[in-house]
């Protein structure tokens, strides 16, 4: 009883976050016609006030981020061309890794390096994963030597999880929050709100980091 009591508060506390998350994004992303414009022109917008030359925005169904190797703000669809709160806040973040981008600030280069990495040794690690049943089988040698390649791509995505943990801070609270303050963007109730936006979302960046140690344990606990 006590062991289901501890696996539903960890199941809890990796995915609530994301639903939580969700439920604000979607609350905040009601168009704002009091707004003078979309996400991705105040992108554009804080780039050319803050001189983050060379940097640009763009449209992408791949997620909101910063690409650093194409020094590019890349936004969803909904937040390139809507006029929400949640528009705003999240072209304001992604702008955010600009400017740690282009002060060498915030570990981004970092995390960036890492996840390359990481991302080569996820897929041997898959291929490995496949193959375990047949070296089992086969080479109990190779198999060992499978497992730990498995081991070392899930470690490494655990690392990129934990470094990106304090980017994903700074390019929120003491980028994007200071910014959308500072510069007075936003009403108090709007600000407020804000806050809460970057909260949820960092919140997400927790509880994943979370669930890759948890994945990472148990693999070496088989190992073992």
């Amino acid at each position: 009883m006590i062991y289901l009591i501890g696996v539903l508060l960890l199941l809890g506390v990796m995915f609530l976050p994301q639903y939580a998350t969700r439920r604000i994004l979607q609350k905040h992303a009601v168009p704002r016609p009091d707004f003078p414009g979309t996400g991705g022109e105040f992108a554009r917008h804080l780039l050319e006030r803050f001189s983050v030359d060379g940097v640009g925005v763009e449209q992408t169904n791949q997620g909101d981020h910063y690409d650093p190797s194409q020094k590019m703000v890349r936004l969803s669809p909904q937040y390139y061309e809507g006029k929400s709160l949640t528009s705003v806040v999240v072209a304001a973040h992604e702008v955010g890794h600009a400017i740690q981008h282009q002060r060498g600030s915030g570990g981004l280069a970092t995390r960036y390096r890492l996840a390359v990495v990481a991302g080569l040794a996820a897929r041997v690690s898959q291929v490995a994963l496949i193959a375990l049943p047949l070296l089992a089988g086969l080479n109990p040698g190779l198999m060992r030597l499978a497992i730990v390649v498995i081991v070392v791509g899930i470690l490494l995505s655990t690392l990129v999880h934990l470094v990106t943990l304090p980017v994903e801070w700074d390019a929120s609270f003491n980028k994007a929050l200071p910014i959308l303050q500072e510069g007075q963007y936003l009403s108090p109730g709007d600000m407020a709100a804000a806050r809460n936006i970057l909260t949820a979302c960092a919140l997400t960046y927790v509880s994943a980091s979370l669930a890759s140690v948890l994945g990472a344990l148990r693999w070496l606990r088989w190992m073992r």
